[in-house]
């Protein structure tokens, strides 16, 4: 499943996902700091949702009550229950 994510209070615009059978096939972020999110990118590949949820969710950036890692923890929630409307 591809997944498009706006995430909000961050420098971040997009984030683009695929999950297939609950693991994470690929992530890009448009806006954002290029060089950690590309980092992200890479860790994140080939990672049950459950884990990088559990591990980036709550994180904080210079106090705004969300981070970028925290938003992606958020669009794979977000993605976890559009999947699950399409599952009878």
């Amino acid at each position: 499943m591809e997944f498009v994510f706006y995430p909000k209070g961050v420098c971040s615009r997009t984030m683009e996902l695929q999950v297939e059978d609950g693991v994470i096939k690929a992530f890009r972020v448009d806006g954002g700091c290029s060089g950690n999110l590309q980092g992200i990118s890479r860790l994140v590949k080939g990672m049950r949702v459950e884990e990088v949820v559990s591990k980036l969710k709550g994180l904080d950036c210079g106090g705004k009550g969300t981070s970028c890692p925290d938003q992606l923890a958020r669009a794979l929630e977000a993605a976890t229950k559009e999947a699950a409307k399409f599952v009878g």
